[in-house]
């Protein structure tokens, strides 16, 4: 995570997260947006299958004002968007790639069809059950979904799903599950990578 993106964690942060159907769409949107306000914290780009994504942070009325500049340039091509004014920091950092691989007794898992309706269930789910966020995976390797995962007590894991569940739009839940007692052998696997290539060195021998 950079210097800029821990500006996020200060007390009542703001975050928003726009996805558009054409790239050429969100690097218009994204040009309006860094010119309509003052951010802290801009990153966009490119994911699959074929999406532009635009997350920016900041102070609440910035980011609000950046987000309608946003929804302004390219209407039509806007696939989904998430506002989230006092973003809990644990989905900050999740966002920043940190993974909290704490071993608990269950684990829950909620699939979304978008990039912005995952984000909204994390903030959700953290916010109302004492859970802990394992991961948010986001868009690429996944046919532009989302993956968010909380681990806890089962009761707590069920009620962060619910309270997540809620929380989205109807069409946006791919599926939902709890898994009461992870088997231990497939503990480590989430803890350590849910990506298959990267158990299998795919990503290191890509890189050379």
């Amino acid at each position: 995570m950079t210097e800029a993106d821990k500006k996020l964690l200060k007390i009542d942060p703001a975050l928003a997260l726009l996805e558009f159907s054409s790239i050429a769409a969100g690097v218009l949107a994204c040009d309006a947006m860094v010119k309509r306000a003052t951010l802290d914290v801009v990153h966009a780009g490119t994911v699959q299958p074929g999406r532009f994504l635009i997350l920016v942070g900041g102070e609440v009325a910035e980011v609000e004002e950046a987000l309608k500049a946003g929804r302004e340039a390219a209407p039509d091509a806007l696939h989904d968007h998430i506002f989230l004014p006092g973003v809990d920091p644990k989905v900050v950092q999740a966002l920043g790639g940190g993974r909290s691989p704490k071993a608990d007794d269950a684990l829950g898992i909620i699939e979304t069809r978008t990039v912005s309706a995952a984000i909204h269930a994390a903030d959700k789910g953290i916010k109302g059950a004492e859970v802990n966020l394992l991961e948010i995976r986001l868009a690429d390797g996944l046919d532009g979904k989302g993956l968010v995962f909380f681990t806890g007590i089962v009761s707590d894991v069920e009620a962060a799903l619910e309270i997540a569940d809620k929380a989205l739009e109807s069409g946006q839940k791919v599926r939902q599950v709890v898994i009461p007692q992870l088997h231990i052998e497939m503990a480590k696997i989430i803890q350590a990578n849910t990506r298959f290539g990267a158990q299998l060195g795919w990503d290191s021998h890509a890189a050379k």
